[in-house]
Order: C-alpha cells, then sequence, then structure tokens
C-alpha cells in the first residue's frame, strides 16, 4: 500500500525481520544501508502464518521486485524465523523465471534456528499429541499460529530442506553464540531480561551446513542485539556485511 522508489540500476538489500518482529524494527538497518549509500527494502509478513506461505509470499514480492530493476543483483537477509522464511523461499527448482532473468543473489541468515527450536519440540512429539488427547497441538497452535510444527525438529521442513536454485550465488550464515548475553540491565548493573534465544545446536544443520556456497560466521552476541534496536547498534553485524562484501565500508569521518 505505499509506493517505493528505488534507483533500478543499483543493487537492492531485502530485509526479512523475525518472529514477533516487524517490517518497522528492521527500518533502522534499511536506515544503515542508506547511510552507506546503499538501497534495501524491508519485507512484512505474519508471523503466525505457515512457514511455506510467508516463503511463497516472499518468493512473490522478489519476482515482483525484480521485475523492476535493471540490476540483477539482489540481497536476502533473514534474522530468526524469518531466516527460515528466507531460505525456504530460495529452495527448489519451480523459480525458473528467475534463472531466465539472470538474477544473482546474496542469501544472508541471521540466528536462525535451521535445526527447529528446541522449545517448541514437545509440539512435534507424537506420541505427546495421543496422549494429550489433542491438546498438546491445540495448545502449539494457540501459542505459535499455523507453523506450530514446521518449526520443530520433528518436521519435514526442517529435517529436508531442498537444495537452493542457481540464482543463490552465496550463502552467508551468521550463528549467534548468545550464551551469557543481556538485552536489559537494571540501574545496577544487574540483566534483567536476557538476550538469549537459540542455542548454537539449534543454528547449526548437516545438510544445510553442507551447501557448497555457504560462509559460516559464528559471532558472540545476542539474538537481538546482532541486529540492532533502540540505543543499540549492530557493530557486530555491520563488521560481517563489510568483511563479506555485502555492506559498503563506512568511511572513517562517519565512523
Amino acid at each position: 500500500e505505499q509506493t517505493i522508489s528505488l534507483d533500478s540500476s543499483k543493487p537492492v538489500t531485502l530485509l526479512v525481520h523475525g518472529c514477533n518482529g516487524s517490517a518497522g524494527r528492521f527500518r533502522s538497518l534499511a536506515q544503515l544501508y542508506a547511510f552507506h549509500g546503499q538501497q534495501a527494502v524491508c519485507f512484512t509478513y505474519d508471523d503466525r502464518a505457515s512457514l511455506v506461505h510467508s516463503a511463497t509470499q516472499l518468493t512473490a514480492a522478489v519476482g515482483a521486485l525484480t521485475e523492476r530493476m535493471r540490476n540483477r543483483d539482489i540481497t536476502i537477509i533473514g534474522h530468526s524465523m524469518g531466516g527460515l522464511v528466507a531460505r525456504k523461499a530460495l529452495e527448489g527448482d519451480r523459480r525458473t523465471e528467475w534463472e531466465r532473468d539472470g538474477l544473482n543473489v546474496n542469501l544472508v541468515t541471521v540466528s536462525a534456528p535451521v535445526s527447529g527450536i528446541a522449545a517448541a519440540n514437545a509440539c512435534g512429539n507424537r506420541l505427546l499429541h495421543w496422549a494429550s488427547l489433542g491438546l498438546v497441538p491445540l495448545s502449539c497452535r494457540a501459542v505459535t499460529g499455523d507453523n506450530w510444527y514446521e518449526i520443530t525438529a520433528f518436521s519435514d521442513f526442517i529435517r529436508r530442506p531442498g537444495p537452493l536454485i542457481a540464482s543463490v550465488q552465496r550463502y552467508v550464515k551468521v550463528v549467534t553464540d548468545e550464551r551469557e548475553t543481556c538485552r536489559r540491565r537494571d540501574a545496577a548493573g544487574t540483566c534483567v531480561q536476557s538476550d538469549y534465544i537459540f542455542s548454537l545446536e539449534e543454528q547449526y544443520q548437516p545438510v544445510i551446513d553442507s551447501y557448497p556456497r555457504l560462509t559460516h560466521v559464528e559471532v558472540a552476541a545476542g539474538h537481538v542485539a546482532i541486529v540492532g534496536e533502540k540505543g543499540v547498534a549492530p557493530h557486530e553485524l555491520i563488521s560481517i556485511l563489510q568483511q563479506q562484501g555485502l555492506l559498503a565500508a563506512t568511511g572513517a569521518e562517519r565512523e
């Protein structure tokens, strides 16, 4: 419903937010790109919808975007659940129009639970489904929505990821070691809100990690802090994106 203005001759970065997030919360990252003379747009989706459905929407959005871009280079950055959606959108061989268009895609996932969300594993336990007379699935759906089973380690979504399309030139997978991180402290310096969401084990998956064009970057950072929030600049992510050539260097006078 809003008009975005893009220079079709330049690359574009598409930002995909995580669960309990919004495109608005990622506006700061889009502004960060603008600060470095690059353009970025935010993709929004219903984080209670099926991940496959959201990925299909993202696929359509990328197609609509690239139809208007003369430059064929696009970077897609997905954080947390947004990383699952972004990767699924680039799986399979059904987007032949992208191949014909000669699209060059860089995929970046940040803090994505590609091995499933451990806290949701009870939702994938079929014995509990039977023992609870169906109450467990109902409870799980009430909490997370239509993606309640997809996010578990038992789902085909997690266990059987498909190969990425040929348009994906490389995949940068940022894994965050969130142990002992803190999102908010009180006046005395005591942590009152942890920034630990996913373990390292939840962010590694053998099939995905064997992708030949994959670059792994593991960094000690909180789940929210890695992408920044009000009053917190995402220094670690900026450094990673610049090292990978996906974000322009910051001039010394603008540091």
